[in-house]
């Protein structure tokens, strides 16, 4: 039975490839999610990807996903700084969630410093563009796998 995990890629990832080149580069989100399904393929795992501008319909998908998905790897986007209901929607469900970045977050703005999901989440990768994302499915299924 492969491994079940939820991708969610939060507020303006959609744009990906247009908006802010320089800080995000110039790949677009349905790059990623290729990439993204060619890699659980081979770590044997399936994957739903969505992606959610509204901080309350994330809600309601953390919240759905504990009858479904053994995993959340999730780029919150700008909610990842003051997202409370976020954060306790993931400490709710009680499944392992990979938060991950695109950009060096403490590399950025001040305000950008402090996640306020990082201490819910089973570890956090940041700066490494796509391979952010990559990654943090890897570390999802290694976590599990242990």
């Amino acid at each position: 039975m492969a491994i079940k995990i939820l991708v969610i890629h939060g507020p303006n990832l959609a744009l990906l490839g247009e908006r802010e080149v320089a800080v995000y580069g110039n790949f677009t989100l349905d790059e990623i999610d290729q990439a993204l399904r060619s890699t659980a393929k081979k770590e044997g795992a399936e994957l739903e990807i969505v992606q959610l501008d509204s901080e309350g319909e994330i809600v309601e998908k953390i919240g759905q996903a504990r009858k479904t998905f053994q995993a959340i790897v999730i780029n919150p986007g700008a909610y990842t700084h003051y997202s409370v209901a976020i954060r306790d929607a993931i400490a709710a469900v009680s499944i392992p969630t990979v938060e991950v970045h695109l950009s060096n977050i403490y590399a950025r703005e001040e305000f950008r410093h402090k996640s306020v999901i990082a201490p819910v989440a089973v570890g956090q990768i940041s700066g490494f563009g796509v391979n952010s994302y990559l990654l943090g499915l890897k570390a999802a299924v290694d976590y599990l796998k242990k």
